[in-house]
């Protein structure tokens, strides 16, 4: 496997407008010690990532469009080469709003739906209006023609949700829908009881196979999931194997499970570099040294990319070069982020080897 980075997510501002339960970031306007970094240092910052590598990049945030400059990143990166995406809540999106996503060059855009109608969704987070605020963004791209993407989490309360979400995605006309499985860190760790048991999970994800097998106008990929891809492999083999995944062009390709500091990092306002955008531990600071300096040479990278070292039910299983289990999720239950999966039910059957 090569590991060259694919996909930036990058924190611009850790201001937000909706106080959600789950938030990685615990997000919200008035966020004391992290403050916006300047314009140019965002110049110098995607000066530092196109030197080195041409990844998809995805203004995030908090809120990115909470940012005045914002479009001015994103012009900047998309004439540096960059493909420039950009991640909101959706709620402030308006026609005008729309005029500059297209005008900046950015690629795609991604959309927070929680729930199939407005109390699921207001509940998750935490503000009347989100609702029809994410819908009407929605509706706003398909006249403006700018393709988005819908993001979903799920917890127990609204894991039922979860068939009808899908449908409303396709319905609002969305080039992808990703069915995200909470990772436990920022405000997400104060629900922790609220995590989708084993058997759920692992009924969830055998839903999503059969369900994927049937779409054929939207790309639908599980996140924070990654036995999903152990999944695919038992079900097709018992299926004769035809199953075929798509792919996305502004993805990484879907070729394995969890793939935090291997094909994808997150930078956080504060400049450090972390894994994933759910995982804390910062790799290294761009700050004080360059991108490449960071991806190439940090421990923690390191250390993701050698599967001999992972432990548990992970280090003896046969799908680890598929799966790798979630490092976030296994750093967050057991604070050793080379631990087994906590949350997948599967019992490996026998040693696997891994190819270096």
């Amino acid at each position: 496997m090569e590991f060259a980075p694919k996909w930036i997510a990058w924190e611009i501002t850790r201001r937000c407008n909706l106080h959600c339960v789950h938030c990685r970031s615990s997000s919200e306007m008035d966020v004391k010690g992290h403050p916006d970094f300047p314009t140019s240092e965002a110049f110098r910052v995607i000066d530092d990532i196109a030197s080195y590598a041409a990844p998809v990049v995805v203004l995030s945030g908090g809120e990115p469009l909470v940012r005045q400059d914002v479009f001015e990143i994103a012009r900047y990166g998309t004439d540096k080469g960059l493909r420039m995406c950009l991640a909101t809540n959706g709620t402030l999106v308006d026609d005008a709003i729309c005029e500059k996503i297209k005008s900046s060059g950015i690629r795609i855009v991604s959309l927070s739906l929680d729930g199939s109608e407005e109390g699921v969704h207001d509940d998750f987070r935490s503000q009347k209006g989100a609702f029809n605020g994410t819908i009407n963004a929605a509706k706003l791209f398909k006249k403006h023609g700018i393709e988005f993407i819908i993001n979903s989490s799920f917890t127990k309360r609204n894991q039922e949700e979860i068939p009808r979400v899908y449908r409303l995605a396709k319905d609002l006309g969305a080039t992808a829908w990703y069915m995200f499985m909470i990772v436990p860190t920022g405000r997400g760790e104060e629900i922790m009881n609220e995590l989708i048991s084993k058997e759920d999970y692992e009924e969830i994800l055998d839903w999503h196979y059969q369900m994927e097998k049937d779409e054929d106008t939207m790309l639908v990929r599980p996140t924070c999931a990654p036995h999903y891809y152990r999944v695919v492999l038992q079900q097709s083999k018992k299926e004769g194997g035809n199953f075929k995944k798509r792919t996305l062009k502004f993805s990484t390709g879907g070729a394995k499970g969890c793939i935090a500091g291997q094909l994808i990092c997150l930078i956080d306002v504060d400049g450090n570099v972390l894994p994933c955008s759910y995982f804390p531990l910062p790799a290294g600071n761009v700050r004080r040294q360059s991108f490449k300096e960071i991806w190439e040479g940090s421990e923690l990278f390191k250390n993701l990319r050698d599967f001999k070292k992972y432990k548990g039910k992970c280090g003896s299983c046969e799908f680890i070069n598929v799966c790798g289990g979630c490092r976030a999720r296994a750093y967050s239950v057991y604070g050793d982020y080379l631990e087994e999966e906590p949350f997948c039910s599967y019992v490996p059957r026998k040693p696997r080897k891994v190819e270096k």
